[in-house]
C-alpha cells in the first residue's frame, strides 16, 4: 500500500495530464516531437533502460494514405514514433515471479504530435500485473518508467 501512495504521489506531482484511458499513463509538451523524443530516449538510457528498437509509425502509416482516403489520419497527427526497450534486471525478475507477465517484456511508449502538444504515452505495467505475483515488482517499474520519461520531459523546459 506504501508503494501505491508512494507511486499516485508522483504521477499527481508529475504532469500526468489526462487519466482518461486508465490502463495509460499521459504526458505532453509544448516543445515538438524531435526534442521530446531524443530527450526521453536519453533519459530512458540514463535511467538504465535500453532503445532496441524505434519504430517510426507515422511514415508507416503515411504509405497508406491513399488507400486508406478519408480514413487515414482522422485525430489529424502530425508524427508518430515509439521506443521500444528494456532493463534486463526487470526482465529478470518478471520471469522469476510470473512469467506470463513477460509479454510486457519489452516495454514501449509512443510520442506523438497533435496540434501544439506533443504527448508521450505508456501503458501501465503495474495495471496489467494487477493481482498478480509480480503486481508491487510491476508498480515500482511503472514508477522508475515514469520518472524517466518525466526527466526527460523536465530537460527540454528552459
Amino acid at each position: 500500500m506504501k508503494r501505491f501512495a508512494i507511486l499516485f504521489v508522483l504521477l499527481v506531482a508529475s504532469g500526468v495530464t489526462r487519466a482518461d484511458v486508465p490502463g495509460v499513463l499521459h504526458w505532453d509538451s509544448a516543445h515538438d516531437l524531435e526534442v521530446v523524443y531524443n530527450s526521453v530516449y536519453k533519459s530512458l538510457e540514463e535511467n538504465r533502460f535500453f532503445v532496441v528498437f524505434e519504430p517510426n509509425i507515422g511514415r508507416n502509416l503515411a504509405g497508406f494514405a491513399e488507400r486508406w482516403g478519408d480514413d487515414y489520419n482522422r485525430n489529424g497527427l502530425q508524427g508518430i514514433r515509439a521506443m521500444v526497450f528494456c532493463n534486463g534486471w526487470y526482465a529478470n525478475q518478471v520471469s522469476n515471479l510470473e512469467p506470463q507477465l513477460l509479454a510486457l517484456c519489452p516495454l514501449h511508449l509512443s510520442v506523438y504530435r497533435q496540434g501544439d502538444r506533443t504527448h508521450v504515452v505508456f501503458v501501465r505495467p503495474g495495471l496489467v500485473g494487477k493481482d498478480s505475483k509480480a503486481e508491487a515488482l510491476l508498480q515500482e517499474l511503472e514508477a522508475d518508467v515514469s520518472k524517466a520519461i518525466e526527466q526527460g520531459l523536465s530537460a527540454t523546459q528552459p
